[in-house]
């Protein structure tokens, strides 16, 4: 019913834009885009992207985060009931980063578990959680409205079916395995892309 209500309007603002515009108004700015990196023309499609770091002003460059390593990506979720899995992969993070890999968290509220107050999901994941991976602001991760990283996850292997869906993604950008909520990766899956 929420999705009927938001084309509706969407459809009724489009129709009215040009009325708007010829009695003079300006047109509404645009929702900004998603920023490729220029950082890189080696980096690979997934990680070729600006996004904003959780609760924090900072534009992050995601191919000098993940710099040519292996990632493990994850989209979270503050208010689900996966949401201790945050200790599970910040016991990974520690284990493994200074072996080259790189923990990526994105937050996303596609499944309506995300606070609305960015601050409060930094705060669940950051102290509760003590979460000292990268943490990226909210994002759509499923559909056609999806953040372009989750479209390339989609192109690969398969999009999010719910909150803390888990990526292992080779330094070439390839997605060698996902993991659904329920499952962690395996560790030996880890350690061969490391080696």
């Amino acid at each position: 019913m929420k999705s009927m209500f938001r084309k509706l309007a969407l459809g009724l603002s489009v129709a009215l834009l040009p009325l708007a515009t010829a009695a003079g108004q300006s047109e509404p700015e645009a929702a900004s885009a998603p920023q490729a990196s220029d950082s890189s023309k080696d980096c690979p499609a997934i990680f070729n992207h600006k996004m904003k770091k959780l609760h924090s002003s900072k534009i992050l460059d995601v191919c000098e985060v993940t710099a040519g390593k292996p990632v493990l990506l994850v989209n979270t979720a503050s208010h689900c009931g996966f949401t201790d899995q945050f200790g599970d992969l910040e016991a990974l993070h520690k284990k493994y980063k200074d072996q080259g890999l790189v923990v990526l968290g994105v937050s996303s509220d596609s499944f309506d578990q995300e606070d609305e107050d960015e601050g409060k999901a930094a705060e669940i994941c950051f102290k509760n959680f003590g979460v000292s991976f990268t943490m990226l602001s909210t994002v759509p991760v499923k559909g056609e409205n999806a953040h372009p990283m989750f479209l390339e996850v989609a192109r690969q292997d398969v999009a999010p079916r719910w909150n803390f869906y888990k990526y292992l993604v080779g330094s070439d950008g390839k997605i060698i395995s996902s993991n659904s909520s329920f499952f962690m990766p395996d560790e030996d899956d880890i350690e061969a892309l490391l080696n």
